[in-house]
């Protein structure tokens, strides 16, 4: 049976348009990280470098590699950690750092993830395959809600979310936030777009 986070990973990956509490455990990533403005084409650049190693693990048993404890899957989403250079006193798309990322299968080892650069690197520059990590990383508790519209219009659903931590005597721990692409940008109108917004909390 195909895995599909869109129907085994609904809590996760789907939230409702309001606020929630999520708790996450430790998962596995291909990440890179980058800085300055996402409209930038190093972006871009960075984005095809995650997809074409994930593309490559997925497409292993085609090529003739099955490896071990392998089962089929749809490709994960987009996700990116964002915040904004130290120092920066206001918001300023050019001075933001972020690490996008995609998560991967179970079955993914060091071993598999070195052989994905490998066959990506006919795709790929060697300077951004260097860039790539193979991480596990636990985000732990945090608050998320689906964010509809344009990324210039977060400030409204992070509003909300602030004040559901206000509500609910809970603290957000930092400005760093976590986005989740469900849409494709690149095809998506804006005021269609539909994005996981989600960042640390804790209780006071």
């Amino acid at each position: 049976m195909k895995y599909e986070w869109r129907k085994q990973d609904k809590k996760i990956y789907l939230p409702k348009a309001n606020p929630e509490i999520i708790d996450l455990g430790p998962m596995k990533y291909i990440t890179i990280r980058g800085k300055g403005n996402p409209n930038n084409p190093l972006f871009s650049e960075l984005v095809t470098a995650l997809y074409a190693t994930s593309y490559a693990i997925k497409m292993m048993p085609k090529k003739g590699v099955t490896p071990e404890g392998y089962y089929d899957y749809t490709v994960f989403p987009l996700e990116g950690f964002w915040s904004l250079e130290p120092g920066s006193l206001a918001f300023d798309k050019d001075k933001l750092t972020y690490k996008i990322m995609l998560r991967q299968p179970d079955f993914i080892t060091p071993e598999l993830f070195k052989m994905a650069k490998e066959k990506a690197a006919k795709k790929v520059s060697e300077e951004y395959l260097n860039q790539l990590k193979l991480e596990e990383i636990t985000e732990g508790l945090n608050l998320q809600m689906l964010h509809v519209g344009s990324f210039d219009d977060e400030p409204a659903s992070f509003a909300k979310m602030e004040a559901y931590c206000e509500e609910n005597n809970i603290e957000r721990t930092s400005k760093n936030h976590k986005e989740i692409y469900l849409s494709d940008f690149k095809k998506v109108a804006p005021d269609k777009l539909k994005t996981t917004l989600r960042f640390e909390i804790k209780y006071k």
